[in-house]
């Protein structure tokens, strides 16, 4: 299997999904960024309207909150990074709320980061103090301590190394600095989690061959959900290192959470 030594910063247009192992993928560190980038390059032109339809509208209530939380908690002029930005949902959200906030949208998705500079570009509303940049969740090229906060919408999940993900969050950000986590988690309950991972897997694959002739498009959720933890695993994991857990709110039976914590 080819390995990706630049993480997918380099787009790829002779990828078809259905032709790659999923499984293998996803439970080899080395190989998932070979995978996951190539979804999103694919996904990036229906993304918002994908999360907005596929949330039954819930997507926009569950971001504006963690907007809000982080906008209430970053210090005067402080410095934010939003990472796995997509197409800056959170990062203009934020910019938006706070024009003092210095705020760097980090993807690594090259059709992702294109739509947000087009977005940027074309934002009446002028959030002028985002800067977009290329990056890799488990090597930011950001300095040690540099920021006050750090916000991640279905973010680390998606990371090659998820523990490695939350490291390097916690090292460019400063002591009691603010991490913002918006994510799908493995439910615990076992009827729930099959239901829940069912529904995804099908409506998924749906939706990606209708929109793009492609099932594994949003069928790789379900997988990668499965392949991911459950959100008191999250919580227990922040806690055992750099984090201090402030709060976590639950929803859809524990399959989306969002997770405040401090950087201790």
């Amino acid at each position: 299997m080819p390995t990706t030594p630049d993480r997918g910063l380099t787009p790829r247009t002779d990828v078809r999904l259905g032709e790659l192992d999923v499984e293998e993928y996803l439970s080899n560190p080395d190989l998932k960024q070979a995978y996951v980038t190539p979804v999103f390059d694919l996904i990036a032109p229906r993304y918002d309207a994908f999360t907005r339809g596929f949330s039954l509208g819930m997507d926009r209530h569950w971001k504006r909150n963690l907007v809000e939380r982080a906008a209430a908690a970053v210090t005067l002029n402080g410095r934010v990074a939003d990472l796995a930005s997509g197409t800056g949902d959170l990062a203009f959200g934020l910019g938006r709320a706070r024009r003092d906030v210095h705020v760097t949208a980090v993807d690594i998705s090259p059709r992702m980061l294109a739509l947000a500079r087009a977005r940027q570009a074309g934002d009446q509303g002028g959030a002028t103090n985002v800067a977009i940049t290329a990056g890799d969740l488990n090597a930011l090229a950001l300095a040690t301590g540099s920021c006050d906060a750090i916000t991640a919408g279905y973010a680390v999940r998606n990371a090659p190394d998820w523990r490695g993900a939350v490291a390097e969050a916690a090292r460019v950000l400063r002591p009691g600095g603010h991490l913002f986590t918006l994510d799908f988690y493995r439910p615990e309950s076992r009827i729930w989690r099959a239901l829940f991972l069912r529904w995804l897997w099908t409506a998924g694959r749906i939706v990606g061959w209708v929109w793009h002739r492609e099932p594994m498009a949003y069928g790789y959720i379900a997988r990668s959900v499965d392949h991911f933890v459950s959100w008191r695993q999250f919580a227990k994991a922040l806690d055992e290192s750099a984090f201090r857990v402030v709060s976590v709110h639950r929803y859809l039976g524990g399959g989306i959470a969002f997770h405040h914590a401090v950087r201790r």
